[in-house]
């Protein structure tokens, strides 16, 4: 009885298996299943997309047929409010039609401004990811530019974009987006979260009766925009797009997804495929055509395409066209017999096989003295030959520029690994590297090099070997080695001040007195390079990201110099912004080149961020705020100083310190450079300021009660600073010029 009992028990647990696995199988999606609507109007849907569930293989997928067109339209999306075009399941594409964004300068009315997120919120839902490959960042208009920033840590940072000019419309050419009333960008990676900027270079009504005042910018298919004449004058006209989309069935390679035949979905021989890099897809391999989602054999797989019966069949006139299995063989006819064939392939085989194993000694030998033979070819060309002769001409260098081997480097930096990369800019990628003597430097790698500066490259190696300036990051040496030099920087260890401003776990530690360290020490770094160098050097990048700090709080002003490897004048009208959006002298825009008073605005703009706490360019403040620069003016234009200072140093400073500051601040974000003050002007101002308050501080001895002195020519007021610059001091009232926009208004003999 009591095994009946434990059979019985055992057969009711069997049934619940089976009724188990019949319920999952029911409800999985079916490939092949013929009650599945695989085509909407004119679009097919192959799986995994399908139009209701059991057809596709889960809700990213979902595709919705509307019947109310006429022919019906299939749509995607959160709210099913995407158009599908067309859907390549073998490239792993998807088509979409994407919305325009229309900026009208004078006639807002005409914007067009809605559902511009719609995108995002469908690439942060599912598996979609904009094709890097096949789109762009477009901006059409006359005089317009288009950005785009992309989400990260809830902070937009800018990545890509371009400016659109134009005269006149005579000068338009049908075809033509290469800057002229049409430009185009790539697009950055990772483009999920991401915000789109389409605004008119002018804001002050200059361009209102010049030009047109309508701009549009989106992200679209590279090849399937042809810009037109038709669409500069008519650009209220055109809402949408096309869009490529990348997809795959599961973040996996094709090994790893192979692992879990469960989850696997590859139902062919050989059909998984990493098109996109997204992930797998799968297609029937090469000679067959079907669903390789469909197990083989049934309706609807792969089956081996018989090359033969097209008309004309691939072999020539004189061969016979014999199908096989995923291909087609051309038979000459008349041709020797197949074992004789063999036979004769078996000879030519090991004919070769000999020789190659002869040869292999010859061919590593060669390839090794290639290579040795290019490390000199690059060497010479990248001037190593000039270095060494400037560096016997400079014997009084006490550490003359060390020249490194590319093998040393690499050893240093494990062969550039990812893990190593310290940062990430316009120019180049900066790695930690640790020398043989265990020794930590930082290696920046440049991205190009110009050949025809490769002169003035060198002459500037020597130059920033010389400086030993306590405030600047000490150039150790260089390798020319490689085809792009590299140059070796002493390491420093707290960070950069951008993160001591906003990390909050550090900005604690940054008083008001150390940010007024900061600030004159930086200041003095770069009037040191741009005056007392034996050749004077522009940073053209000056920002907190570029400014370290050491365990002391002491600034290291970095990444200056290499600039150079990057002409000037390497895109005379350049369609995609250099530099860093937020602290980029609005003169630039105008004359596409940087000098001294350009290091000079940039500084500006560091000291509004140590005031403020704010970041140079946030998409998280309103829009006539989002720039830090026009923020501040204004503000101090209406007399708003205290109300946009930082919480944390408005309590602990002396506010006509801070004022003063201000005020230096704003002298150097002057929209005009020659309105600006000298980077050894700004030193004084700031380094009287530091002395003011070292001598404010220790007037009073407390354990002496002894007045202590001030220092040397230290001031002696104590409010409204006023250091003597002759005939070149700095005038404290800020010109009519606007700071609306960063964009500097042409001139009377701008041609346009």
């Amino acid at each position: 009885m009591a095994l009946h009992g434990k059979l019985l028990e055992q057969l009711v647990v069997l049934l619940h298996l089976i009724i188990g696995v019949q319920l999952v199988l029911s409800s999985a999606p079916q490939p092949n299943d013929p009650s599945c609507i695989r085509k909407c109007g004119s679009v097919d849907i192959p799986y995994p997309f399908g139009t209701r569930k059991g057809c596709y293989l889960d809700q990213s997928f979902l595709i919705i047929c509307n019947d109310s067109f006429q022919p019906p339209k299939p749509f995607l999306g959160v709210d099913h409010n995407i158009d599908v075009l067309n859907i390549s399941p073998d490239d792993g594409e998807l088509r979409v039609s994407n919305l325009v964004f229309r900026r009208c300068q004078w006639w807002p009315e005409y914007d067009n401004q809605k559902s511009l997120r719609r995108m995002s919120a469908l690439l942060n839902l599912s598996k979609f990811r904009i094709s890097l490959e096949k789109n762009s960042i477009f901006a059409v208009g006359c005089n317009f530019f288009a950005y785009i920033s992309v989400s990260h840590e809830q902070d937009y940072t800018f990545m890509s974009g371009c400016i659109s000019f134009c005269g006149n419309s005579s000068g338009l050419v049908n075809g033509s987006c290469s800057g002229l009333g049409c430009c185009h960008s790539p697009i950055p990676e990772n483009t999920k979260n991401y915000n789109l900027t389409v605004q008119s270079i002018y804001t002050n009504g200059s361009s209102r009766t010049s030009g047109q005042s309508c701009g549009l910018g989106f992200i679209g298919e590279t090849q399937a925009y042809n810009f037109s004449t038709l669409d500069f004058t008519n650009l209220t006209n055109r809402e949408t797009v096309p869009l490529v989309l990348d997809w795959a069935i599961e973040n996996k390679k094709c090994k790893d997804a192979e692992k879990n035949m469960t989850s696997y979905l590859c139902k062919a021989a050989n059909s998984c495929s990493e098109a996109n890099g997204l992930g797998y897809i799968c297609k029937c391999p090469d000679g067959y055509e079907g669903n390789a989602y469909i197990r083989e054999g049934q309706d609807g797989s792969c089956q081996d395409i018989d090359e033969c019966k097209h008309s004309p069949n691939p072999c020539n006139a004189t061969e016979t066209c014999t199908n096989t299995k995923g291909g087609y063989k051309c038979t000459t006819r008349g041709q020797l017999s197949q074992p004789m064939s063999i036979i004769i392939a078996l000879g030519i085989s090991i004919s070769l096989l000999i020789l190659l194993v002869g040869t292999l000694l010859v061919y590593w030998v060669m390839q090794r003295r290639k290579l040795t033979k290019l490390k000199e070819n690059f060497f010479q060309q990248n001037g190593g030959l000039l270095l060494q002769r400037q560096l016997l001409n400079h014997k009084e260098l006490v550490e003359p520029a060390k020249i490194f081997s590319a093998k040393e480097l690499e050893k240093a930096t494990n062969n550039y690994d990812k893990s190593r990369v310290l940062g990430q800019g316009g120019f180049g990628t900066v790695y930690k590297g640790v020398l043989s003597d265990d020794k930590v430097v930082a290696i920046k790698k440049s991205n190009v090099v110009d050949q025809s500066q490769i002169e003035q490259f060198i002459n500037e190696v020597v130059v920033l070997t010389k400086i030993n300036h306590k405030n600047v990051v000490k150039l150790l040496g260089c390798c020319l080695e490689t085809e792009v030099p590299l140059l070796v920087y002493e390491f420093i260890t707290n960070g950069t001040l951008f993160d001591h401003i906003h990390d909050k776990n550090l900005s604690s530690s940054l008083s008001w007195e150390k940010r007024l360290k900061v600030a004159s020490e930086t200041a003095g770094a770069l009037a040191y390079i741009h005056f007392e160098t034996s050749m004077s050097i522009i940073h053209r990048d000056v920002k907190t990201t570029n400014i370290l700090l050491d365990d002391n709080h002491t600034a290291k002003v970095s990444d200056f110099g290499a600039s150079r490897l990057v002409p000037l004048d390497h895109t005379r009208l350049t369609t995609v912004v250099q530099g860093t959006l937020g602290y980029l002298d609005p003169e630039y825009f105008h004359t596409s080149q940087l000098t001294e008073k350009s290091d000079v605005y940039s500084f500006g703009v560091v000291i509004a961020e140590l005031l403020t706490g704010e970041k140079a360019l946030s998409m998280d403040r309103p829009e006539t705020e989002r720039n830090l620069a026009m923020y501040f003016v204004i503000a101090m234009k209406e007399d708003r100083l205290l109300q946009i200072i930082d919480d944390r140093i408005l309590t602990e400073g002396n506010v006509e310190e801070i004022k003063e500051v201000a005020n230096i601040a704003k002298k150097c974000l002057m929209v005009r450079g020659e309105d600006r003050p000298s980077m050894q002007q700004v030193t004084k101002e700031l380094e009287g300021l530091r002395l003011l308050e070292k001598h404010s501080l220790k007037r009073v001895d407390p354990n002496t009660q002894q007045i202590t002195k001030p220092l040397p020519n230290a001031p002696t007021h104590s409010s409204g600073i006023d250091v003597d610059i002759g005939s070149s001091s700095m005038s404290t009232i800020v010109a009519d010029d606007s700071m609306k926009n960063q964009i500097l208004k042409p001139t009377d003999n701008d041609a346009r």
